[in-house]
């Protein structure tokens, strides 16, 4: 933007006033993926007006469509956010510049104006060229490499000083996840609204199929748990899933993995009795003997080698070479050796362990879903699975919109899922 975009508006008889523009493009499939109704209502939300000035709707689902738009605002500021705001819907300016670059002046922090990157796939432009950003993540930033001109999306507490980021807007550009033509089940539009009416049947059908693509694929299945899988009489559910290839990932917390720890030693979880449901006497100790069976073995993998544990979750993840990963919590008991208490380390190991997920499950845990989801890519397919509606809706909210919600309780989902599963492929 300079003075050239600011433009009288005035008669002989009234007050100069000066509006402030900037022309813009969006390419794609801006109709059919709702990117331009979406970009204008971000325009005229925020105080703005438009022009349309050009627009071009492809013939076929297959054709992209072209639109150019003038964006107008009565001041500098207001047209500024008005542009950040629609460029991560992919509106770039028609006059492009390449992106400025600052030295971070400290490690662990960014320079004041930094661009805050979105989970969507985005460039930038060095020397008149645009470079795709790699491992792709929200709320982070971009440093570059200038003598091997590329770009990697990094966070914050990973900066040191001296590091090139990208500052402010100019000479970036973000690809909005389109809609895919290709096929017709849960996940080939983004979502609709959580509901706990929806028909349940027709999402558990559309998992299972991605799923199935992914075991027989070149995908690579996340699971993230929650520690109602093992309450509510689920963990065989998923310890068939995981023997049967569905599973190549692991996150959770210790809770999900000493409840299921505690399941193989006692028979119960929370020291209820997962058999007749009622309490069992001193049942409130059993975690804690758990915990202190497996710390006392020198960890899970140890435990399962000794022939200690046998059963479960954790078990077959060892068994079947499932990479886990247990991060920690300020209410942790124990916890269990395997725990990753430090959060900065977990999170480092999560980035590294799901940069090949094509697809993540997470099942009834709110926190660890909303963080494992801040560090995927818009292209990772995410099912989020909770009774709390709440739950659902919280991950969508921050960020991660490609989420498929379903409103249930995880016995029954799993129960469905592994049938599902198996009536698809009778071998599995």
């Amino acid at each position: 933007m300079s003075t050239e975009n600011a433009l009288p508006k005035s008669t002989e008889s009234t007050p100069v006033e000066t509006e402030f523009v900037e022309d813009v493009e969006l390419t794609g499939h801006i109709i059919d993926s709702l990117i331009l109704p979406k970009v204008l209502d971000g325009i005229t939300a925020l105080g703005g007006r438009f022009e349309t000035q050009q627009v071009e709707i492809g013939h076929y689902r297959s054709d992209p469509s072209f639109a150019r738009l003038r964006v107008i605002a009565d001041s500098m500021e207001k047209l500024e956010e008005i542009l950040v705001a629609i460029s991560q819907h992919g509106a770039v300016t028609v006059h492009q510049q390449d992106c400025r670059l600052l030295e971070a002046d400290m490690d662990g922090a960014f320079p004041e104006s930094f661009y805050a990157t979105t989970n969507q796939d985005t460039e930038i432009r060095i020397n008149g060229s645009w470079i795709p950003v790699s491992l792709q993540e929200m709320d982070c930033g971009i440093q570059v490499d200038l003598d091997k001109l590329t770009a990697t999306c990094v966070p914050m507490s990973d900066v040191r000083q001296g590091d090139t980021i990208v500052v402010g807007r100019l000479g970036t550009r973000v690809h909005p996840l389109e809609r895919d033509t290709g096929r017709h089940d849960a996940f080939s539009f983004m979502h609709s609204t959580v509901s706990s009416e929806k028909p349940k049947s027709v999402t558990v059908r559309g998992i299972a199929a991605e799923m199935r693509r992914a075991r027989d694929g070149d995908g690579k299945i996340l699971l993230v748990g929650g520690p109602a899988i093992v309450h509510t009489g689920s963990r065989e559910h998923l310890s068939n899933m995981i023997r049967h290839g569905y599973v190549n990932v692991l996150f959770a917390g210790n809770a999900l993995a000493a409840h299921d720890i505690e399941q193989s030693f006692f028979e119960t979880s929370l020291g209820i009795s997962l058999e007749h449901g009622g309490s069992i006497e001193e049942g409130h100790e059993h975690h804690l003997r758990s915990i202190n069976r497996i710390r006392r073995a020198g960890g899970i993998n140890p435990a399962v080698q000794q022939g200690l544990l046998t059963s479960g979750i954790m078990y077959e993840c060892v068994k079947k070479d499932v990479p886990f990963l247990l991060a920690g919590s300020i209410r942790d008991d124990g916890p269990l050796p395997d725990v990753i208490t430090d959060v900065i380390e977990a999170q480092r190991r999560m980035r590294e362990m799901s940069r090949e997920i094509t697809f993540a499950l997470m099942i009834a845990t709110t926190l660890h879903s909303i963080a494992v989801g801040n560090l995927l890519s818009a292209r990772v397919k995410v099912a989020c699975v909770d009774i709390n509606p709440a739950s659902v809706t919280k991950l969508a909210d921050r960020g991660t919109f490609q989420t498929i919600g379903l409103v249930t309780d995880v016995e029954p989902f799993l129960r469905v899922l592994v049938d599902e599963l198996k009536t698809a492929a009778p071998g599995a």
